[in-house]
């Protein structure tokens, strides 16, 4: 059992409910009388806030309001090409062009060779996580995620039966896991079976430097516990012009961690769902079994639109929008004084701002409550911390600055404005 009163912090873990329809102690139904099917357990999971509030977004603009949103991370979008071929099924784990082409965007960005055989193109990172989730994992196994983190994670993990223990993160720790970390997490709660990182993360866009991702690596190696990396924000990244300025891979480091990326972010491509996983060669069987039976294959037409990602063209026009993320990003840095908030984290990279909202809080009971005021007062969308830190989120909100520059800087006028 979790301590919540630890120094983890992490929520107690609440037994699975009753199987809808089957509630504890009710007598079995005449058989003359219909009984209607349960609900699973596993899916008793909480939606994701931030999809949630595109909807209200959308009702809200359909009714005639001019909403700014600085709710989704989603970017500036790709054209899509003139004609696509007929498509049919490729191979489970995508077509051998796509998959060499990734093996290529590796040799390119980061000088690592990867074997195209141990890449697998997924239905978006989304896909390459729950398949690797499957092939890593079993129910009761415990994976440690950092918090505030990526609410996907911790609830494709719980669904799958999986114990999750969260570390909370601060700005001591740049909002990042630390061999210090894992080792209190395993002294509370026992060994582990997987880790996941992201770097950039989302919703704090902080960043591990090699030094740091290095010491995680040692410290999952020398335990037999699994790396999960999510890098599917590299690229996205404000961290200056060296070597590294795009982002770590894990798989430069460690040959067993599991690599997952997307063509959704730094690319664009958010509604072709289109992903994939770098696996070390013991997981690309089971995996290619499992992705066989869920999805039997990617998706094709973004498939053959992928291809041309890995152009010197298209790297020079994402490159580009990049550049206008980091003066979308200047502007929220800018207006820091002005927004009174409270202590912010770094936003290295991705396209998020992730704030303690200080002293709004002695106005709003919270970051939800905030949220709310915010979109029906002014019309401005943002994400309250909730969906990231289920322990300290109601004190911080997300902003999204993937609209851009002049979307930005409209929001922050009416926020500021909002706030009196």
């Amino acid at each position: 059992m979790v301590n919540p009163g630890g120094p983890l912090k992490t929520p107690p873990s609440t037994p699975l409910p009753p199987r809808s329809g089957s509630a504890a102690g009710e007598q079995t139904a005449p058989r003359s009388v219909a009984v209607r099917p349960g609900v699973s357990r596993r899916s008793s999971i909480p939606a994701f806030e931030v999809m949630r509030i595109t909807d209200e977004i959308a009702r809200r603009r359909a009714g005639g309001h001019d909403v700014v949103s600085l709710c989704a991370g989603e970017p500036s979008a790709r054209a899509i090409p003139g004609t696509l071929k007929p498509a049919g099924y490729t191979g489970p784990l995508g077509t051998a062009p796509l998959r060499e082409a990734v093996a290529g965007h590796y040799r390119e960005w980061y000088d690592v060779e990867i074997d195209p055989a141990t890449v697998a193109i997924t239905t978006g990172s989304s896909g390459a996580f729950q398949l690797a989730f499957l092939a890593a994992f079993d129910p009761g196994d415990r994976v440690a995620l950092a918090s505030p983190g990526y609410p996907a994670y911790r609830n494709i993990l719980t669904a799958l039966g999986v114990h999750v223990v969260e570390i909370p993160t601060g700005p001591e720790n740049r909002y990042q896991p630390t061999p210090a970390l894992l080792d209190a997490a395993v002294a509370e709660h026992g060994d582990l079976a997987g880790l996941v990182i992201a770097s950039p993360a989302n919703p704090t866009g902080t960043m591990l430097d090699r030094a740091a991702l290095t010491a995680l690596v040692a410290w999952c190696s020398l335990r037999g516990v699994r790396l999960v990396s999510d890098e599917i924000y590299h690229g996205i990244t404000f961290a200056g012009d060296g070597a590294d300025h795009r982002g770590v891979t894990a798989r430069e480091l460690d040959a067993e961690a599991i690599v997952v990326n997307s063509f959704s972010k730094y690319w664009g491509m958010t509604g072709w769902r289109l992903g994939w996983a770098i696996l070390p060669d013991a997981l690309v069987g089971p995996f290619e079994a499992l992705a066989s039976n869920f999805a039997l294959s990617p998706p094709a037409p973004a498939q053959e639109l992928a291809l041309s990602a890995f152009s010197p063209e298209t790297y020079a026009e994402r490159d580009a929008i990049v550049a206008g993320f980091a003066r979308a990003r200047q502007l929220i840095l800018d207006a820091e004084s002005s927004l009174g908030w409270g202590v912010a984290a770094p936003s290295d990279g991705a396209f998020y701002y992730y704030s303690e909202l200080g002293p709004q809080l002695e106005r709003f009971t919270d970051s939800v409550e905030y949220a709310r005021r915010l979109l029906a007062d002014a019309d401005v969308a943002v994400v309250p911390g909730v969906d990231f830190d289920p322990v300290d989120g109601s004190r911080a909100v997300r902003l999204s600055y993937a609209a851009g520059e002049t979307a930005v800087a409209e929001a922050l006028d009416r926020i500021i404005r909002f706030q009196g």
